[in-house]
């Protein structure tokens, strides 16, 4: 009964989302692909929180997501706000003879529906981005090369040693080529003019939008909706706990995690702040703003907060009129803060950030943190080149009570496994992404100030995405966001000059939309 009351609350948030931004959203896609996207959103809302098991959700989901992806006009689009309608629960394919084939969850499904046959399309059309491979491509095939040769052994509580074989490696392949590489490589072939980039953007905005109304709901009632889900679907306990802050649920909607969350609302936030300009009714440009920075306050979680504020000034600071536009920034973050501080909200907020928790002790996490950073460098530092494949038995004493050692560091993360060779190339990928945005942002600042002010919300949400995932491991939507964001990031830079009537506004044929 509980689980019909959370879909019937899910589906009232995601219609009235949906109705209240049809205005907004058709400035930015056709009316026929936001009814079929609302339409699959729904339906796919509707059987995750009846199905019983992933399979029959998969037995649904499969046709339905193939079939609108071969109707859509931007498939990133579609998949973008497909990306957490339910929530990411890992579920064990069965194989005869094995523990498992690989893990299946809505990622998964999305990239065999949405990202696969969009890929094949790709190849058969002339509509295309970028074909010639860069440095970016290159990078991104090193660090798959480093995936598939180094083998890590998994975290086992008994300290045993699995070895290595040459079916784990075409699985580890397999894996990497769908969930990493494909992904990067349709992202940057699909979005590489402006509409279907600034689409993209918007329907992210959209789900987002949706993820910040049902954390709210949940920050208040102190119910999380998508738990009967990750119950009924999930293997690991642990994945429906109910997480706290002091006496406070930290919500997390479909995400899968508040951390998770907090990232996702502000990488939405840096896209709605490229966005936003385009949208003629200033009421309209607030609440958006508003209800993810609500979202993102109900995650409680301490580095999402940052990042948002990093993202507020490294927008303003890449977009056009930098100097005048950063300067107006200060002094508007200056004013919330003042007026955030003076609220019953800043007390809470304080309480966040401090080394002590409620009871006067201090925040466990924060120790844990810094003995995970001293531990796991040391680790680094005596295997530099490659990392160490089995770093578990020196790192016991960090196990927590989930039975893991949780390496909330995605840096650390990278260098254990794979050295300062791997993490070199893993840190050259997203700055380099980095850095052609950048450039192309700057180009353009003043001849096309609304394209300026979409590579430098690609900026923003890079910046604030190196920094969160120093703080988290590297997982659920920052582990997918992570190559989403290169590689709009690549189409961006290489985009193809478009014709001058295109140059002059996407949106001037839109502007009549209500």
């Amino acid at each position: 009964m509980a689980n019909l009351k959370a879909l019937a609350i899910v589906l009232a948030i995601g219609t009235a989302v949906f109705w209240l931004a049809k205005p907004v959203a058709l400035q930015f896609s056709g009316e026929g692909d936001f009814s079929r996207r609302r339409t699959v959103w729904l339906l796919l809302t509707t059987m995750g929180f009846l199905s019983p098991n992933i399979w029959l959700y998969s037995l649904v989901a499969f046709p339905l997501l193939w079939w609108a992806s071969s109707k859509d006009t931007n498939p990133i689009a579609l998949y973008l706000l497909m990306l957490h309608v339910i929530p990411p629960v890992p579920v064990s394919i069965p194989i005869i003879g094995n523990s498992g084939l690989f893990d299946l969850d809505n990622y998964r499904l999305l990239a065999f529906c949405v990202l696969a046959p969009t890929a094949l399309r790709i190849r058969n059309t002339d509509r295309a981005g970028p074909r010639n491979s860069s440095a970016m491509d290159i990078l991104l095939l090193a660090f798959g090369a480093l995936v598939v040769a180094l083998y890590t052994c998994p975290d086992l509580v008994n300290r045993a040693y699995i070895p290595d074989s040459f079916t784990n490696q075409l699985r580890r392949a397999f894996l990497f080529f769908f969930d990493v590489y494909l992904l990067y490589w349709v992202v940057k072939r699909s979005c590489w003019d402006r509409r279907a980039l600034a689409e993209a953007l918007a329907a992210f905005c959209l789900a987002s939008v949706i993820m910040a109304v049902v954390a709210c709901f949940e920050f208040v009632d102190h119910w999380l909706l998508y738990d009967g889900i990750v119950l009924r679907w999930g293997v690991n306990p642990h994945d429906s706990e109910y997480v706290l802050r002091g006496s406070i649920l930290r919500a997390e909607a479909s995400s899968g995690h508040p951390l998770s969350l907090g990232y996702l609302l502000v990488v939405a936030f840096a896209f709605w702040l490229s966005l936003s300009t385009q949208v003629r009714s200033k009421m309209l440009r607030v609440s958006v703003a508003l209800t993810l920075c609500a979202g993102l306050f109900a995650s409680y979680s301490r580095g999402p907060w940052l990042a948002c504020a990093v993202c507020f000034f490294v927008f303003n600071l890449v977009g056009p009129r930098a100097l005048s536009s950063t300067a107006r920034a200060g002094g508007v973050a200056c004013l919330i803060a003042v007026c955030v501080a003076l609220s019953p909200v800043g007390a809470h907020i304080y309480q966040a950030f401090h080394a002590r928790g409620p009871s006067g002790t201090v925040d466990p996490t924060l120790v844990y943190r810094e003995r995970l950073a001293q531990r796991g460098w040391e680790l680094v530092l005596a295997h530099p080149a490659f990392g160490d494949h089995f770093p578990w038995p020196e790192m016991a004493d960090l196990r927590q009570g989930e039975g893991i050692i949780d390496i909330v560091n995605t840096y650390l993360g990278v260098a254990l496994n794979y050295g300062v060779v791997g993490l070199s190339i893993f840190v050259g990928f997203i700055l380099l992404a980095i850095g052609k945005a950048y450039a192309r942002a700057r180009e353009l600042a003043r001849s096309d100030p609304d394209l300026a002010r979409l590579g430098a919300g690609l900026v923003a949400a890079m910046a604030a995405t190196m920094l969160m995932i120093a703080d988290s491991s590297f997982r659920q939507g920052a582990a997918i966001m992570f190559y989403v964001l290169a590689g709009l990031a690549a189409a961006y830079s290489a985009r193809v000059k478009s014709p001058a009537r295109d140059d002059a506004g996407m949106l001037s044929t839109n502007s009549g939309v209500s």
